[in-house]
């Protein structure tokens, strides 16, 4: 290796580690837009701070995300772990641990949005192939000789329709072109229909309308081919699909969009208004163009916004606060582990202290008496046994030479009156009385004879 490789870098060449994450996070920032991101939540925490954090997940991948309180104010929901969800959020690093992560802006649960992201993007299409331009859509007839309807024959909308003709502008025909406004082929049999009162060319102007509902019920008046049908046809096309509130793909496409059926039943019947919805369109025009601008100028606004965060003292609040959760949760944790120590070391002195507390000792003494106290009874009991069964030995031998014994075999005591035993036939006369005890109960008698040894020989 040459020595010039070996030579230090100069001072101004070496970064320091949060120079470099700082770097990182400003590179990320600035080269990422908002995006809308899908994927499931795991690991999800809620400090006191209020802030969320969690991954968001999907088969083979992960990522931290971070929402911060003040993101949380339009939340319709409240996650939870397992969930799935569509998030938009922009790309950054925690500048604290160098971690890749998503800030999000906002979210919702994933499929709410399906349809509306479907919305757009048909829009964002049909938009740049000028299918809306105001410049393509026909003006409408001042005073129409008929007014086509496609629409339900059986829905609150014709009624409405035929209604306010009927109050507004009562010399007009009406043809109702029959369709189903929702549910599977709807999209289909009003293109159909459309083209189909184009080519007989019967009326002056079609209203294709229909009664409000959710975004799914609206759905067939947001398919493509409704949408090309409309400007396909010859003849102007007045959309008044839903409430106010409601847009829908045809409403773009048509040549004028009314508010509600009954306001598209108005807007080609000419009455003593007539003027003022002249000037009310001009308003609308002038609202778009406005818009327009305000949206260009909102565009202008968040692009300033993007990049004055990156440099504002929010941007590094929100990092502290980030760090400030991390280090409340390590905090939490070892206190959690010192309070567990404790208890095991007071648990273990409990122990001890049970161990070496006198009433241990009185119950060991307790249980040791009990103890010399059954031995003590054991032991005389195994006297006992043993003495009584050495003074039956002895009760045996006594009665082998008692006298009892003797008379038990059929002798008997002869005893004088006083009570001396009678040994010998010499201390008796013929005459005398005498006693004579058996084995059992005693007999007197006198004698009769008395036979003295010599006289017997």
């Amino acid at each position: 290796m040459s020595r010039s490789l070996l030579q230090p870098p100069e001072p101004a060449q070496i970064w320091t580690v949060s120079r470099l994450n700082r770097e990182a996070r400003f590179a990320l920032e600035q080269g990422f837009p908002a995006l809308w991101i899908e994927g499931e939540i795991s690991n999800l925490a809620r400090p006191a701070s209020g802030h969320l954090y969690f991954s968001l997940k999907d088969e083979s991948a992960q990522v931290r995300c971070a929402m911060f309180r003040p993101q949380q104010r339009n939340l319709g929901f409240r996650p939870e772990n397992g969930e799935k969800v569509l998030v938009r959020a922009r790309v950054g690093l925690y500048e604290a641990r160098g971690e890749f992560q998503l800030k999000v802006e906002a979210m919702e649960p994933a499929g709410v949005g399906a349809l509306q992201r479907a919305f757009e993007a048909l829009k964002q299409k049909l938009a740049a192939e000028g299918l809306f331009d105001e410049a393509i859509k026909r003006p409408l007839p001042a005073m129409p000789r008929r007014i086509g309807v496609v629409t339900s024959p059986t829905g609150a909308a014709i009624r409405d329709i035929i209604t306010t003709l009927g109050r507004r502008y009562p010399m007009g025909e009406v043809i109702v072109y029959p369709v189903p406004v929702q549910g599977d082929g709807a999209a289909e049999k009003i293109a159909a229909m459309l083209s189909t009162a184009g080519r007989r060319e019967e009326c002056d102007v079609i209203l294709l309308a229909r009664g409000g509902g959710s975004l799914e019920d609206l759905w067939s008046f947001n398919e493509e081919v409704v949408a090309r049908a409309i400007r396909a046809c010859p003849i102007p096309v007045v959309a008044g699909v839903g409430h106010e509130v409601d847009f829908t793909i045809a409403d773009f496409a048509a040549d004028y969009r009314a508010p509600t059926p009954t306001g598209a039943a108005e807007a080609v019947s000419p009455d003593s208004t007539e003027w003022v919805q002249w000037l009310r369109q001009r308003e609308q025009r002038l609202e778009r163009a406005i818009n327009a601008r305000l949206q260009q100028s909102r565009e202008r606004v968040t692009t300033l916004q993007r990049r004055l965060s990156l440099r504002h003292p929010g941007q590094y609040l929100q990092q502290q606060a980030q760090r400030l959760d991390e280090l409340e949760r390590r905090a939490g944790r070892i206190i959690r582990r010192r309070l567990n120590d404790e208890y095991r070391r007071l648990n273990h002195l409990r122990e001890r202290l049970q161990l070496a507390s006198p009433a241990v000792g009185l119950d060991r003494s307790k249980q040791r008496l009990q103890e010399l106290r059954q031995r003590m009874i054991r032991a005389m009991e195994r006297r006992c046994g043993q003495q009584r069964q050495k003074l039956g030995a002895l009760a045996r031998t006594l009665h082998t030479v008692s006298p009892l014994a003797t008379l038990e075999r059929g002798y008997a005591i002869v005893e004088s009156p006083d009570g001396g035993i009678i040994r010998n036939a010499d201390q008796l006369m013929a005459g005398d009385e005498i006693r004579a005890r058996l084995a059992r109960g005693r007999v007197s008698a006198h004698v009769i004879e008395v036979q003295r040894e010599d006289e017997s020989q």
